[in-house]
């Protein structure tokens, strides 16, 4: 088998002793293999090494069975220029490479591994990708796909990794996934999903890898503690309408989504002096147990209600006493003791006659 690498030599340059002199420039010439050999090839990598390739000339190396071209910018007008003719290819990468256009609608059945991850990409996911039985490894991750994923993907039996981040499909997460019974990987981040999270993901026991971030995903996330302590990653934030069952997943997890009230609905953030709030909104309790947790905190506290009463009365005192107290000058002063009423504000005089003045009291 042949196999070739492309890599990028590191040639010193040549350094004038002349002032802000720079290194000479190395002629750039298009890449060009004898026929032979490009007829022969088998595997070609090409990773951070040459500054942008050719579609056309990729699609000349039809025998290949493994295609890796990785941070290389790809010049073509969509995959199927470069991939209409590799019959024999298995392995597919061609990521971080600016390469536009749509996916194509048919590809080699013996494929067993596409990377298409960080390029322009549009459109929709054909539905002829899952006559590939034997594909084990799906990337399309930074994209500007959309539309719904196909409803037949989980005929591709095989799959292990699924990744569909940073796109913007949306819709309902297939059912058919539960099907796959080999799932090890499931990121469908960053995009529009709005359907509730299917029960069946609960009983993936390979999966390790679980990112469902950043979407509109709504109602009670279906997972239990154990489910969630089995997985290297797991990721749920950034759905507001999305909440968990409170009598099931403690809050120490750090899920970042709000838990369920008794409506199944993101209950509100519990006060900070509020420390049964979180308990009442969960949505598994009974109307019983909630009534009777309301019932034991409801009333008024009993050492407020004596300090109210005792202001009261201090108060009503010193009414009293002011009221006396003017009553005594208007009989001392030949003076009348008369209410003004102005508003809600209520104000006792007092009217000295012999000097014809009016004063409060």
């Amino acid at each position: 088998m042949l196999l070739l690498r492309c890599t990028l030599l590191h040639r010193t340059p040549i350094t004038l002793n002349t002032p802000n002199s720079q290194p000479p420039q190395l002629p750039r010439t298009p890449i060009r293999f004898p026929l032979e050999l490009t007829s022969s090839l088998h595997t070609f990598t090409c990773i951070n090494s040459l500054r942008k390739v050719s579609g056309i000339w990729l699609s000349q190396l039809q025998n290949l069975t493994d295609l890796a071209v990785t941070n290389v910018q790809v010049k073509a007008s969509g995959p199927y220029v470069i991939l209409a003719h590799m019959d024999m290819l298995k392995t597919l990468t061609i990521s971080n490479a600016n390469l536009t256009g749509f996916l194509p609608g048919h590809l080699h059945s013996d494929l067993t591994h596409i990377d298409f991850s960080g390029n322009k990409l549009k459109g929709t996911i054909p539905s002829s990708i899952t006559m590939l039985s034997g594909l084990e490894s799906l990337n399309l991750s930074n994209n500007n796909l959309s539309g719904e994923v196909p409803a037949t993907i989980g005929d591709l039996t095989s799959l292990t990794t699924l990744s569909l981040a940073s796109n913007s499909f949306f819709g309902q997460i297939p059912g058919s996934i539960s099907s796959i019974s080999g799932f090890f990987h499931l990121d469908l981040s960053s995009n529009q999903f709005n359907s509730t999270i299917p029960k069946f993901i609960s009983q993936m026991k390979s999966l390790r890898h679980l990112n469902l971030a950043n979407n509109n995903l709504r109602g009670v996330l279906p997972f239990n503690q154990n489910f969630i302590k089995n997985l290297n990653v797991f990721n749920v934030g950034g759905n507001s309408n999305l909440c968990y069952n409170h009598s099931v997943l403690s809050s120490n997890l750090k899920l970042g989504i709000s838990p369920c009230d008794k409506y199944g609905m993101p209950a509100s953030p519990p006060s900070k002096d509020s420390s049964y709030a979180n308990d009442s909104s969960d949505y598994n309790d009974s109307d019983g147990s909630s009534n009777q947790k309301k019932g034991h905190h409801s009333g008024p506290n009993k050492f407020v209600l004596g300090v109210a009463i005792a202001l009261s009365s201090i108060i009503a005192l010193a009414v009293v006493t002011l009221i006396s107290g003017c009553a005594a000058i208007g009989q001392n002063s030949d003076a009348i003791i008369f209410g003004h009423t102005q508003l809600e504000e209520k104000q006792l005089f007092y009217l000295d006659l012999q000097k014809g003045t009016a004063a409060p009291c």
